[in-house]
């Protein structure tokens, strides 16, 4: 008797409790990473959860109609996350809808009045002159003093000299863009010196023109005129009492100032930590600014840069501002690029920049520099968007249908749990734990995906997750009937177990395959709420394949070794006489032939 070769799948299928061990072990690390993260409940959408939709539709200017495209929408996305942001908000959610909509969700516990200002203005970039940097909050060190002008200005750009000194190691710088990218200068100390990151602002109001200089290069106070020194008294107010921590005092921050008014402002800097500035007067418009690119530089060490190229007239603007800052000391040697009140980036600069192209070097990494290139193309953005509509839900409507949609999937559940028992029986436990270990995945998934990719879970997701539940559900039957097959031609329950398998699988494999394609295909095509169902459904699907190949089937090879479903009780399922098997196959022996020999004649 020869004895059956050891190969791959022998291997496999006399140890299944590998597989059962590797998804014991994922449920296990995603369960504690949802735990870790705080965020044990899957985020809800809008229509679960209350709050307002507002829909933005953008509108361009005379003979820019192809200003609307994807490009642009995205950056005006962008945007309108950081404005909803500002207002404290961590779960709304800014999307595109179709070619020229916005949709704009923003949940309950949220000013919608004030939501609707910030997202429905066009965002105004400006250049301005960095007068006066320090951390804000409870790292400030103090800030100028309101009983003169010009002392006050000195005194705030002497402690963020000093800042400068001690700290700037990683700041941005401008260069012009013909040349080589620079980057920060190996003596923090020196003229180039700047504060880190990419912080913020505000100048008091001074002339920033050359010929008001003095002696060391500092920029002068005003002219001595009773509203000047109101204006600058109101600023160094503004300033002393700015705690840009505060998300209220960040969005207030500047608000109401006019591009020719010095005005305070908030940033965070490379660390992640806030800012306070004062900042000059606006020398250049964000419209002054003809492109921005985000581009590796392959020709020094600077890495990711940000190049800008401006329109004549914004040419020699900035032409003459970086001439007048480079001949300055830190942090007057910076300007701000300050985006709806709030400084994006603030790079210093060495020398004057000519040509109408400039270059910003820093430790950008390939997203905060596409980031920076898509605020600064913003400014020149021919594109305005108009309030289409606006949509309260309340969050009483939102837990009724949260609750009918529970319910909803709690019957779905047990009338195919019921179905399973009363058909399979015994095999029904199998199912039913299959049934829980995907939805312990699905569910425990989903709550990572909130804070991960911002995933909400919304009505038409609840509807895809109960439609899962069929899907599921077919794929055991599948599985089941194959082995039931195998047994009603008479084989025992575990050649039965492994011979239905690559039949089954394959079955399941190619339901599935078609599932998530129309998921797929739903998600692309459409916009909104059905793409909560489309990406709840591919989802499920996903984990449906994983859980028949690494539980369902080695589940069911376990319970095949056990003398309850091996033997056919009745119970079980798996009684052959209740499926109709075939009497088992057997080999008859032939009878064996005489040995040759001489042939007697007479029995010829």
């Amino acid at each position: 008797m020869v004895a059956p070769k050891k190969g791959k799948n022998a291997s496999a299928q006399s140890k299944p409790g590998r597989s059962l061990a590797l998804i014991l072990i994922a449920i296990v690390a995603l369960t504690g990473g949802m735990f870790a993260s705080g965020h044990t409940t899957p985020r809800l959408g809008i229509d679960l959860a209350g709050g307002t939709s507002i829909t933005l539709r953008a509108v361009p200017e005379a003979g820019q109609e192809s200003a609307i495209n994807k490009t642009n929408m995205d950056t005006a996305v962008e945007i309108m996350n950081r404005r909803v942001n500002g207002l404290g908000v961590s779960e709304a959610e800014v999307q595109t809808q179709g070619d020229r909509n916005i949709i704009v969700n923003i949940p309950k516990g949220t000013n919608s009045k004030e939501a609707r200002e910030q997202v429905g203005t066009t965002a105004k970039l400006y250049f301005r002159p960095v007068v006066a940097t320090e951390l804000s909050g409870a790292n400030a060190t103090g800030s100028p003093s309101p009983s003169e002008t010009g002392g006050a200005s000195d005194k705030a750009t002497d402690k963020a000299t000093d800042k400068a000194t001690e700290k700037a190691t990683d700041g941005d710088k401008a260069t012009d863009g013909d040349k080589p990218a620079s980057g920060t200068p190996s003596d923090p100390a020196s003229a180039s010196a700047t504060t880190q990151g990419r912080a913020a602002s505000d100048a008091l109001k001074a002339d920033p023109s050359p010929s008001a200089k003095s002696s060391d290069g500092a920029s002068p106070s005003p002219s001595a005129s009773a509203s000047g020194d109101d204006a600058a008294a109101k600023v160094q107010q503004q300033y002393a009492a700015l705690d840009c921590t505060d998300a209220n005092a960040r969005a207030k921050a500047g608000k109401g100032a006019k591009p020719g008014d010095s005005t305070v402002a908030c940033g965070q800097n490379a660390q992640g930590q806030w800012q306070k500035y004062i900042l000059g007067p606006a020398a250049v418009d964000g419209t002054e600014v003809d492109k921005a690119d985000a581009v590796y530089n392959t020709q020094t060490a600077a890495g990711w840069t940000v190049t800008m190229k401006f329109t004549d007239k914004g040419s020699k603007k900035f032409a003459d501002i970086t001439g007048q800052l480079a001949q300055k000391q830190s942090p007057q040697n910076q300007f701000a690029i300050v985006l709806d009140n709030e400084v994006v980036s603030d790079p210093y600069v060495s020398q004057r920049l000519t040509g109408g192209n400039a270059e910003i070097s820093g430790s950008f990494d390939q997203e905060e520099a596409q980031s920076l290139a898509n605020m600064l193309s913003y400014g020149a953005l021919p594109l305005t968007f108009k309030e289409d509509s606006v949509t309260t839900v309340t969050a009483a409507l939102g837990g009724e249908q949260l609750q009918a949609g529970l319910i909803a999937g709690a019957i779905g559940l047990a009338l195919v749990i019921l179905y399973l028992l009363f058909y399979y029986r015994g095999l029904s436990f199998i199912a039913v734990a299959s049934l829980m270990v995907s939805a312990g995945l699905t569910y425990v998934i989903m709550s990572l995906l909130g804070p991960t990719i911002g995933f909400a879970l919304n009505l038409p997701a609840v509807c895809g997750a109960i439609v899962a539940i069929g899907i599921t559900a077919d794929s055991f039957i599948v599985y089941f009937e194959r082995v039931r097959d195998e047994i009603r031609e008479g084989r025992t329950l575990r050649p039965a177990v492994e011979r239905a398998w690559p039949r089954a699988r394959r079955t399941i494999l190619v339901s599935d395959f078609v599932s998530f394609l129309a998921a797929a295909v739903l998600f692309i095509v459409t916009v909104g709420k059905v793409q909560g169902f489309a990406f709840t459904l591919g989802l499920t699907t996903l984990l449906d394949v994983v859980v028949v190949f690494l539980f369902t089937k080695p589940l069911l090879t376990l319970m095949a070794r056990r003398r309850f479903f091996s033997s056919g009780h009745k119970w079980s399922g798996l009684d052959p006489k209740a499926l109709g098997a075939k009497p088992p196959l057997r080999r008859t022996r032939r009878p064996s032939r005489p040995a040759a020999g001489p042939v007697d004649p007479k029995e010829a």
